[in-house]
């Protein structure tokens, strides 16, 4: 392994083509997942509704109601309800 101002040349290298390859395949994915949308949305679901269910479903449960009693008391002071 050739160094070149104390950097490993070589493991650079592959480390920087790892990220190259990954970024394509997330580029890919988001591809996919943008087809998937189009498809629920051409059979009547409304995707934005989906990407905030996909959010809250990262969600453990304490932390998804957490977030829903704030918006319903936002909601509430606002006098949205």
């Amino acid at each position: 392994m050739s160094d070149v101002g104390g950097i490993a040349r070589d493991r650079l290298r592959t480390i920087v083509e790892r990220i190259e390859r990954l970024e394509e395949e997330k580029t890919a994915l988001s591809a996919d997942i943008r087809e998937v949308y189009s498809e629920a949305k051409g059979t009547g679901f409304d995707a934005k509704i989906l990407r905030q269910i996909v959010r809250l479903r990262k969600l453990d449960g304490a932390d998804r109601r957490e977030q829903e009693e704030l918006l319903d008391l936002y909601k509430l002071a606002l006098e949205m309800e």
